[in-house]
């Protein structure tokens, strides 16, 4: 995959998410603990946080390295459920709303646009992938928003 389509993937999951809105407070508790709302402004986190990593990053540092775990993610384009925990810095802390992740989704939208003006070796460090440059950041962010949507399109059957 190069980066225009791995690109293009994000540009039309993103709005994909923002479909969900009006659902924010809906719940079942068999497929998850949170809200959809809570999927949602994961999501939204975790593109904004990833995006100021790769923003601040010194792609004279950056070190391409196999790794298993990215590897199989990568080729099989999901995350197992309930494998891993999220970091604090895009856990939800404050009230969701549905204005709340209305804004959140516009601010989202400003990261990916500036996302797309950073250097191809530019990277953010994931706690089991590694280094990811710019490339593999932005598929990982459309693998992790759609191991989300699948989560909330159960929440939602």
């Amino acid at each position: 995959m190069n980066i225009k389509s791995a690109m293009k993937n994000l540009d039309a999951i993103v709005p994909e998410l923002a479909t969900f809105i009006p659902n924010y407070n809906q719940s079942n508790r068999a497929i998850s603990e949170a809200a959809v709302g809570w999927h949602i402004e994961h999501c939204l986190l975790v593109i904004k946080q990833i995006t100021a990593t790769v923003a601040q990053s010194d792609p004279k540092l950056y070190k391409s390295k196999f790794n298993m775990s990215r590897f199989f993610v990568f080729l099989s384009k999901t995350i197992p459920r309930g494998k891993a925990k999220a970091p604090k810095v895009v856990i939800p802390t404050n009230e969701i709303t549905l204005e709340a992740l209305q804004e959140s989704l516009a601010n989202t939208y400003g990261a990916i646009t500036y996302l797309k003006d950073c250097e191809e070796n530019q990277y953010f460090m994931h706690p089991f992938f590694g280094q990811l440059n710019k490339k593999q950041t932005i598929k990982f962010l459309a693998i992790h928003t759609e191991h989300h949507l699948k989560i909330i399109r159960d929440i939602l059957k």
